[in-house]
């Protein structure tokens, strides 16, 4: 009950405060499993994604998390944990586990989720290079619908560095969904997938 109660002021905190648009561009809101990917600038991009879902993809959409960050203090695991669902990933390789495993048993479970595949922020204005999880996971599970977004003007509400938000009319655009082409390389689909996030900055 306190963690639906918290969700439903933390959603009318980020719309206050970011205006949360969606904006569906060939792939309209569906209750099929999906991993969405898009650019990554801020570490409110997990939060301002999941905000512009409607409630019903909201509730099976789980964002993937960086562990290091968002368990480092009791708030922020909570706020993962109980709102979010969220999947914690290690940014760093191990010997005893593979970063993309939370992933896979999420996938495996029947979820959806919100990928950044750049795997760390930028600070350019347009994606880094993907890195190869997406490939990955698009060769392992071939049923699931791969759907880009571009997630603008979040980097403004919360600044590298600042600590208190700063309303900004912000927008995630969803765009037409990518597959892997049969024998397709790894860095042509990450190259395009990229390209397809990309091109929503201007639509």
């Amino acid at each position: 009950m306190l963690a639906k109660f918290a969700s439903f002021l933390l959603l009318g905190f980020v719309r206050l405060l970011t205006g949360a648009q969606a904006r569906w561009y060939g792939s309209p809101p569906k209750a099929e499993q999906r991993i969405y990917f898009a650019n990554h600038q801020s570490h409110a991009d997990l939060i301002l994604l999941w905000a512009s879902l409607p409630l019903e993809l909201r509730s099976r959409t789980r964002p993937i998390a960086a562990k290091d960050y968002w368990t480092s203090s009791p708030l922020r695991r909570w706020i993962t944990t109980e709102i979010f669902n969220a999947v914690y990933v290690n940014r760093q390789r191990t010997d005893d586990q593979d970063p993309l495993e939370p992933l896979i048993q999420a996938l495996e479970n029947g979820d959806s989720i919100i990928l950044f595949p750049e795997g760390t922020r930028g600070h350019t204005g347009e994606p880094q290079p993907f890195k190869s999880g997406l490939y990955n996971l698009a060769q392992r599970f071939p049923e699931v619908v791969l759907v880009p977004a571009w997630i603008n003007n979040v980097q403004r509400v919360m600044p590298k560095g600042e600590v208190v938000p700063v309303p900004i009319l912000c927008s995630v655009t969803f765009g037409a969904p990518v597959a892997l082409q049969p024998d397709e390389e790894r860095h042509a689909f990450l190259e395009r997938a990229r390209a397809a996030v990309l091109a929503l900055r201007d639509v």
